[in-house]
């Protein structure tokens, strides 16, 4: 592979994987689901997964598992993800996943799953009771990743050491092995608005786990509850600024004008000229009713779709299947380069 083009051997294929964890919220929608949906016009496949594997790291109710499971499914499919298009599926249907980071758990170094900054903030200082799972973490990442030979990941700034982790196992397998078999897979980070931050706090970023619940608008939210928390959101005393610098030592004020623009797919440029000096009486009902018009249809149809898990269950076999099409011969394939007697 040449060092300018690395990848160019390689079919230009997009991978993303979500935990189903419950409560997705506008954070999730315009750092990924929105961006999911309008990748698929690019005509590169994409895969998007359920990580339900990831999930289990730490303890998961087995029914809260099976029903985030499908809340996420509808999430993305009312966000415009077509699983006729793209292939949308949950990680533990395709096995494929799970013996790939059994190789890669040979091919990683202990040293650098003991690196990665998410091991170290959910372990914690009780290390010795996280489970093996949360340490290996990244190489199942790596093996979602690889198994299909995805060459673009698109990826929040939280998840980009895994990603490099990601590229590091790949290199190493090709390096022992003599072989250009696993891409050096790119991470994709755009966007207006790919880190959302709380309505009560600029500084902080959109979070389920905010006691909260209006710190963040929920995809699960109606027209009235989205325009409320919209009109309370923290803001400060002056009117919104003539010019983007004027937002920089204003994480509330930033933060909506960031969500508009994301929402209304403008550029914060365009936004402050289009709002630029308007109280925040004036700029948060705007902002109201654009969130409202984009939002609240994608509440009616997840509430639509998880009142029929029959269907969610039929999408999520039917991308397993057509997972499984890219994914087997790639694992076969490792195996032998392996020198696994097949």
């Amino acid at each position: 592979m040449s060092e300018s083009q690395p990848n160019a051997a390689f079919t230009p294929r997009v991978f993303s994987g979500i935990q189903p964890s419950g409560n997705l919220h506008l954070g999730n929608y315009l750092g990924a689901l929105k961006r999911f949906a309008d990748s698929q016009t690019a005509g590169i496949q994409s895969i998007f997964c359920m990580v339900d594997m990831h999930a289990i790291t730490v303890w998961q109710d087995p029914e809260d598992l099976r029903r985030q499971t499908r809340e996420l499914t509808a999430g993305f499919i009312a966000s415009g993800v077509d699983p006729e298009k793209s292939i949308l599926f949950n990680q533990s249907q395709v096995a494929e996943h799970a013996q790939l980071a059994w190789i890669f758990n040979c091919v990683a170094r202990m040293g650098w799953m003991q690196r990665m900054t998410q091991w170290k903030d959910k372990a914690g200082k009780n290390q010795q009771n996280a489970s093996l799972g949360l340490l290996a973490y990244p190489a199942l990442m790596a093996a979602d990743i690889l198994v299909y030979h995805a060459t673009h990941v698109p990826v929040g700034e939280d998840q980009k050491q895994h990603l490099e982790l990601t590229r590091d196992i790949a290199i190493k397998f090709n390096n022992d092995f003599g072989v250009d078999f696993f891409p050096i897979t790119e991470p994709v980070i755009e966007g207006t608005a790919t880190r959302v931050m709380s309505l009560r706090d600029g500084t902080k970023k959109m979070s389920k786990s905010d006691p909260s619940d209006m710190s963040r608008i929920n995809l699960t939210d109606d027209a009235d509850a989205i325009a409320l928390k919209i009109r309370k959101a923290r803001t400060d005393p002056e009117p919104l600024p003539e010019t983007v610098e004027g937002l920089e030592e204003r994480p509330e004020a930033r933060n909506l004008v960031n969500i508009y623009a994301a929402l209304a797919d403008l550029s914060v440029e365009q936004v402050i000229a289009e709002h630029g000096g308007q109280q925040f009486g004036t700029f948060k009902p705007a902002l109201a009713d654009l969130a409202v018009a984009k939002l609240a249809p994608i509440s009616t149809e997840m509430k639509r779709l998880t009142a029929d898990p029959a269907q969610i269950d039929t999408v999520l076999r039917r991308g397993s299947e057509r997972a499984r099409e890219i994914a087997a011969p790639i694992l076969e394939k490792t195996y032998e380069i392996v020198g696994m007697v097949r």
